[in-house]
Formats: C-alpha cells, structure tokens, sequence
C-alpha cells in the first residue's frame, strides 16, 4: 500500500479549499496555507468562509479528525499544490503576482523528491515560468528543465475543471489533464491524482495542459456571446429570446446556452484574454465573443435607465449579485457591476436582494442610495423597476401577480 503523503494547498479559496478537504477525506494529512488570516482560523474551528453544498459538512468532518488543518506559514510537504488567482491587468495582460508569492514561500521548504502542482488556470507557458523561479530561488536543487527526468523536483500543471455548486461531486468524478514538465513529471503528478480522483487522469505535457483549460472556458465563452448577440437582436425585433432558443434547440444538432446580464466567474470572464494575449493577431473570434459579453452589462444598465426616466423617484430591485445561480461568488459578477453602475448613476432607490450573502459587498460603500434586503416578496413590493440579474431559486418563486404593474427586465429568463 502507497504510503499518504503530506500535501499543502496553497490558497483556501473556491477551489484550495474544497480539494483540500476531499483530499483530507481521503486520509491524506493536508495543510491548507492562506494569506488571511481569518480564513485560517475560520478552517480550523471546522467551518467555511464560502457557499458550497456539502462542503461545511465535510471541512468539520476533516479538521475533527486531524486531517486538515489551516496556516498561515507554509510548511515542509511531499505534494505542493497551488490554487491562488490568476486576474489580468487592465491591459489585459495576465498577473502572475500570486502565483510568484506562492512559489517563493514554497522554495523556502522543499527538498528532494517533491512535486509542485500548479492548479491554477493560467497562460500558456506558466508552469515553465513556474520552473524557472523554483530554479531561481533553490539553485541547490535540480529541475526539469536543468536535467530532464533525473531532476530533484518534478512540476506538473493540473488545472481545475469544477463547476461552483457542484465542487465536491465533480473534484471526485471529473477527468483531468495532468501535463508535466517530463513524462517523469506527468506520471507522478498522475499517482497523486489516482489517489482521490475516479475520473480519468488524462496524460499531456505542461503547455498543452495550459491551453486545454483556456479553451475549455473560451469554447463557453464565445458560445455563450453568440446567445448574448442573439438576446440583443431579439430585443431589437421585438421577439422572445428564449422561446427562440428553446425552438432551435429542438433540431438535433443545435445546442444554444442561455444569454444573460454577461460573463462572470474566476475563470471564463478572465482565461479568454490570456489567449487573446498570447497570439493576439489570430485570437479574433475570441477577443470578439469577450468584447459581446463584456458589453452586455452596458446594455442591461441602458435598459434600467430607460425605465427610470418613466419615474420621479424609481425604486429598483437588482434580483442577485453573484455571478451564477445559488453561489456567493462576487468574482467578476456582471450582476455586481450592473448594480455598481446604477448606482452611481443614481438612476434611483436601489434595493439589493442576494439570498447568498449576509452584508452589502465594499463595491457599494459610500453611496447611499442603496439598501440591502433578505426578503426577496417584500423587495418585489416595493419596487417600481425590478430587474432580474442572476437564476436563483428563490427568484423562480416569484409569482407572475407579484409583478404586475411594475417595469421588468429580466435577463435571465426567470419568469
């Protein structure tokens, strides 16, 4: 029997945290390392900073039972496993500033034979970059690209595939792309993996991994800008999107998404531009689909204005804030900026209703024009405007007399 390996998850966020703890389960002793510490302490009184199904349950579970354990101080491990961000700039160029502090407290501890996974999505090339510091910081140590197969430190690149809502079930039953810097590197990144993981382990090379996550969530992008573009035309022919949708989806090779408010999320709001970035002169379909949903919020926000001006003194109702259905992620929510924007531009009484989180988000300090309120009827009630932002299942409950005589923009086709 495989003797378990001591792991350290660097980063506790949507993703660190949930595998840490289904690494744990598997009785892996696992040391999670973040940068807050009151995402540390809240770890390690059994609890959780973020919304997941399942997942406070089994963080309690792990932590009781000394599998997992939070710091702030990274510490000597087998398996080093990175899940920090991975943002761009406002060029649109990437920011490896996490990924590098990451890799820089870990060079502090390692020794020979460890492997150092970076999980988090990144540019074509990043694992290279990532090889390269370790070199930089730990010339006593050998690396792929020194020595090939005889190195003291094997790197791999095995990025995430989970869909927020459904972590737990889909850490487990996915398959992975594992892409190593050595097929030495690859197949040890690969045992790892087994050890939690019924998916397939799918065996690749670093820069091929890379660029299998990016066009995994630019293949949703640029489908879900072609349902975006298809809302706008329907608005403008005065048509129903949705029943348009439905109907093409009945032929048996049509499949199109659903349009929304835009493109939010950690991943398929910000991967597209690393491809745009790297081969900008062939990424034109890419780049496009980015720029259809990244405007897409303008539009949503030109439609609130125009309801507003039917008003003396319009209250509006923003209907969620996160990015997708019953989760609390804010992370490049277009429904966080949608409201932001009406907001400032005081376009009226603004009442924020987001059944996933407890207090109004920063984004919001300051300004006081805006309220928050738990009771999704009552915001109904009193609103003039009532825009639906995000598909949570509390929303579905709204009954159609709860809406009438008021103006309702929904972009989500929630009722």
């Amino acid at each position: 029997m495989q003797e378990k390996k001591k792991i350290a998850m660097i980063g506790l966020g949507y993703i660190g945290l949930p595998t840490a703890a289904m690494m744990a389960s598997r009785g892996y002793e696992v040391v999670g390392v973040d940068v807050s510490k009151d995402v540390v302490d809240t770890v390690n009184k059994g609890e959780i900073h973020i919304v997941e199904p399942g997942l406070e349950e089994l963080v309690s579970s792990v932590v009781k039972l000394g599998y997992l354990r939070a710091t702030t101080e990274i510490e000597p491990s087998d398996v080093f496993v990175v899940a920090v961000p991975t943002p761009f700039k406002d060029n649109f160029e990437p920011e490896l500033k996490y990924i590098q502090s990451a890799i820089r407290s870990i060079s502090n501890v390692l020794k020979k034979g460890d492997l150092v996974i970076l999980e988090s999505t990144s540019p074509v090339g990043t694992t290279e970059i990532v090889a390269r510091w370790l070199a930089e910081f730990r010339p006593d140590l050998s690396f792929p690209q020194q020595v090939g197969e005889d190195t003291d430190i094997s790197v791999a690149y095995c990025p995430e595939r989970v869909l927020p809502g459904k972590i737990l079930e889909e850490l487990i039953a996915n398959d992975r792309m594992v892409g190593g810097m050595t097929k030495a590197c690859t197949q040890k990144a690969i045992e790892f993996y087994k050890g939690f993981v019924k998916g397939d382990c799918l065996p690749t090379n670093a820069r091929t991994a890379e660029m299998g996550k990016l066009t995994e969530n630019s293949f949703r992008d640029v489908n879900i800008a072609f349902a975006n573009e298809l809302s706008l035309i329907c608005d403008e022919l005065g048509i129903n999107v949705w029943e348009v949708i439905t109907l093409a989806n009945h032929h048996p090779r049509v499949d199109i998404l659903q349009p929304g408010p835009g493109v939010g999320g950690h991943c398929i709001a910000v991967d597209p531009w690393f491809i745009v970035n790297s081969a900008p002169k062939q990424a034109k379909l890419i780049k496009m689909a980015r720029e259809i949903n990244d405007g897409k919020p303008l539009y949503v926000v030109e439609k609130v204005r125009a309801s507003a001006r039917l008003f003396t003194k319009p209250t509006i109702a923003c209907m969620g804030l996160s990015f997708k259905a019953n989760v609390d992620d804010l992370r490049s929510s277009p429904a966080l900026k949608i409201a932001k924007m009406i907001c400032v531009e005081q376009l009226g009484k603004v009442v924020l209703v987001e059944p996933n989180i407890k207090s109004i988000p920063s984004d919001f300090d300051g300004m006081d024009n805006v309220m928050m309120m738990d009771s999704v009827s009552e915001a109904v009630k009193i609103a003039n405007i009532v825009v639906g932002l995000v598909d949570h299942e509390d929303f579905g409950k709204i009954k159609s007399d709860e809406l009438m005589g008021k103006i309702v923009i929904d972009t989500r086709g929630i009722w």
